[in-house]
């Protein structure tokens, strides 16, 4: 009996030690490096695309107008992304939204060839209605699994392991299209048909994410209490969360994070350097993005023990960093010759300054993006809830970049773009430092509690699973 008691106990042992294994398939960290891996293959194979300037394409209106419709569209669905996200769980949410991202990289192999903007436009409304999806199950993920004094540094590891994706998707125009020489100005087929197998690979990775229910932190605690959800519930709580004070006073910080992206992309990268020059600039600040949100993750995480002291401190140093970095936009767009195109063998000497330039926006971006998803994931701790705060944040983030692209469309100066984007982000600042304040808490508790649901029905319960 003795004997057989200490086999058991043996086992009992090597279980619990199983179990407190971050490398678990059932542990946040796994999810967290498989949701980053889905989007390195999807949405940082798009970074990569846009990040190009025009799609790579020597005329930018199809992509501005495609990069319209999928913002537009993306505003609505980021918005309800949430409440799907709740209702579908993450197989099919995920799922959904990656496949849309193969369809938009081959609208553009469709243009290389007929030159016909239709199928990009489409294709770039689809891709809203899958990015919405996508982000919203992604935000829902990033906020709610990691343990509650360890967000900022899953954050941080979720971006770098995305934004290598924009490394990658850096090197395939920058490898493809080296020999064609300064003057090209438009990518090759093998650009487009590189991208889209990437994408094609991040819908089938999208399967091997699990639903929080089944996630166990090493404590033994579960990502979160609520089963599944319904239609009514999600339309109900979604229309709260417009008259919600922490969700209106995030809107300038969420309009600003995407508004930007017009500027550096059309006016920094694809105006001032060459075709292959894009591509390897772009390595870089992507690059850029994964030290980024390495550093301000440890600052949100472990720069002082109390957490609304690390969230005003993160706030500051993205605030002084990003100031800084604008007021570089504004001294290179004022001495900016716009008949000077610089490649980065042959004008080296004047390529710096603006190659350092865009290496911080990827630097700032990344900054500011990690800094508002760990504010949002300290107003609560709960996954459905998250999820809605994201998917907000989300719609109100795209509304503002569809927006800027048609700004772009009509011929609005680059020097009155940067302006608007120095005024937008600055604004943010100071109102996030008020939300910390007043709706961040020093204890791992959350302000708002989950919303309590009757059980579903095993109907409820077959579909969801």
């Amino acid at each position: 009996m003795g004997s057989i008691g200490n086999v058991e106990s043996g086992n009992q042992n090597s279980e619990k030690a199983k179990s407190s294994s971050i490398f678990r398939y059932n542990s946040p960290f796994v999810q967290v490096i498989l949701i980053g891996l889905v989007c390195f293959c999807c949405p940082g194979m798009f970074n990569a695309l846009s990040g190009m300037g025009g799609g790579g394409q020597v005329n930018a209106t199809a992509s501005n107008n495609s990069l319209t419709a999928l913002y537009t569209f993306f505003a609505i669905f980021g918005i309800l992304g949430g409440g799907i996200y709740n209702i579908l769980g993450p197989h099919l949410t995920l799922f959904a939204g990656c496949s849309t991202y193969v369809l938009y990289s081959g609208s553009f192999l469709y243009y290389n060839h007929h030159q016909h903007q239709t199928f990009a436009i489409i294709a770039g409304g689809i891709l809203g209605i899958g990015a919405g999806l996508l982000w919203a199950a992604q935000g829902a993920i990033m906020t709610s699994y990691p343990p509650v004094n360890r967000k900022g540094t899953y954050i941080s590891i979720f971006w770098s392991i995305f934004n290598l994706g924009g490394v990658i998707g850096g090197l395939i125009p920058f490898i493809l299209n080296y020999h064609s020489g300064s003057g090209a100005a438009t990518v090759n087929d093998g650009t487009y048909i590189g991208f889209m197998a990437f994408m094609a690979l991040g819908a089938v990775l999208s399967l091997s994410i699990l639903p929080a229910s089944k996630v166990v932190r090493n404590d033994g605690t579960r990502c979160t209490n609520i089963l599944y959800s319904n239609v009514v519930t999600e339309f109900i709580e979604i229309l709260k969360l417009f008259y919600n004070w922490k969700m209106l006073i995030m809107v300038p910080a969420a309009w600003s994070s995407n508004f930007f992206y017009t500027y550096q992309f059309n006016h920094v990268n694809k105006t001032q350097f060459t075709l292959r020059t894009r591509g390897f600039n772009n390595v870089f600040y992507w690059g850029a993005q994964m030290l980024g949100s390495v550093g301000i993750g440890y600052v949100m995480d472990f720069s002082f023990k109390s957490r609304r002291k690390r969230g005003l401190v993160g706030i500051c140093v993205v605030a002084v960093l990003g100031s800084s970095i604008w007021v570089g936009a504004i001294a290179n767009q004022i001495q900016r010759n716009g008949h000077e195109t610089l490649d980065f063998k042959d004008s080296s000497s004047h390529y710096a300054g603006p190659f350092l330039l865009y290496f911080s926006f990827g630097l700032l971006d990344a900054m500011f993006q990690s800094m508002v998803y760990w504010v949002i994931g300290a107003l609560a701790n709960d996954s459905e809830i998250l999820s809605r705060y994201v998917g907000f944040y989300k719609g109100i983030q795209s509304a503002g970049a569809a927006v800027a692209w048609q700004i772009d469309n009509h011929s609005v100066s680059p020097l009155n773009q940067l302006i608007v984007n120095v005024v937008l982000t600055t604004v943010s600042y100071p109102l996030m430092l008020v939300l910390v304040l007043r709706a961040v808490k020093d204890n791992n508790g959350s302000e708002e509690e989950p919303v309590k649901q009757v059980a579903p029905s095993s109907a409820d319960n077959d579909f969801n699973q």
